[in-house]
């Protein structure tokens, strides 16, 4: 049976879920952080150590103004508000990407969830926020003093000290990477949806956590 430490989730569908409901994009995002907090609940249930969200890619940065306001806004409020009942549940918050153009309130609010969190030991949450993995690639390469190998270069990416993703989820019906954990993601077993963030639940998890288990994994071998 294959072990299972760390699942990425790209979220997408968030906008279309609202405009298909006629309530609007900001509303899809809305109703995207609720299904957020079920599947954190759930892993904890299933005994997932570690989740990674793709929040905000580094080209998200294209979309109209108004919508990315609102989706710094949704993030900055929910971690005021919330940040009580994520210590209770034992949830280690992290931050992967660049935080250096987001607003000095929400950069604040960011970094004190995580200092917060940083003693809790049931689940660690990733957040990538205004991350994009070809330039985790290229800054990492900057970091590095040492030879040049996977060892160090490892040592020096946002996810340094954990187990790559073993599954990727995407929703939304699209079949790519989208810049996300390029260099971690190259032995995840990837798995596509139509079904729209909004609308992803417990069950679908579960069933592609069952196939996972499936899965003959050779790494290469035969």
């Amino acid at each position: 049976m294959n072990k299972l430490n760390h699942v990425a989730f790209i979220m997408d569908g968030n906008g279309r879920w609202g405009e298909k409901k006629k309530r609007g994009r900001n509303y899809g995002h809305l109703k995207g952080v609720e299904t957020v907090k079920k599947i954190v609940k759930s892993s904890i249930k299933l005994r997932i150590p570690i989740l990674t969200f793709y929040v905000f890619s580094s080209e998200n940065w294209r979309r109209p103004k108004s919508e990315v306001s609102f989706l710094f806004n949704l993030i900055n409020h929910y971690f005021l508000k919330e940040i009580e009942n994520v210590i209770k549940q034992g949830i280690k918050i992290n931050i992967i990407g660049n935080l250096k153009p987001l607003a000095n309130r929400l950069r604040k609010t960011l970094l004190k969830s995580v200092k917060l969190t940083k003693n809790n030991k049931r689940i660690t949450v990733n957040l990538a926020i205004n991350y994009g993995s070809k330039n985790e690639i290229l800054e990492t390469l900057k970091k590095i003093k040492k030879k040049i190998n996977i060892k160090n270069f490892e040592k020096n990416l946002y996810t340094r000290n954990m187990p790559d993703p073993e599954i990727l989820i995407r929703t939304g019906g699209h079949q790519r990477l989208s810049n996300f954990l390029l260099w971690q993601l190259a032995y995840a077993e990837l798995f596509f949806l139509k079904k729209l963030w909004p609308d992803f639940n417990s069950n679908d998890l579960i069933r592609i956590i069952d196939e996972y288990k499936k899965r003959k994994r050779n790494f290469g071998r035969i």
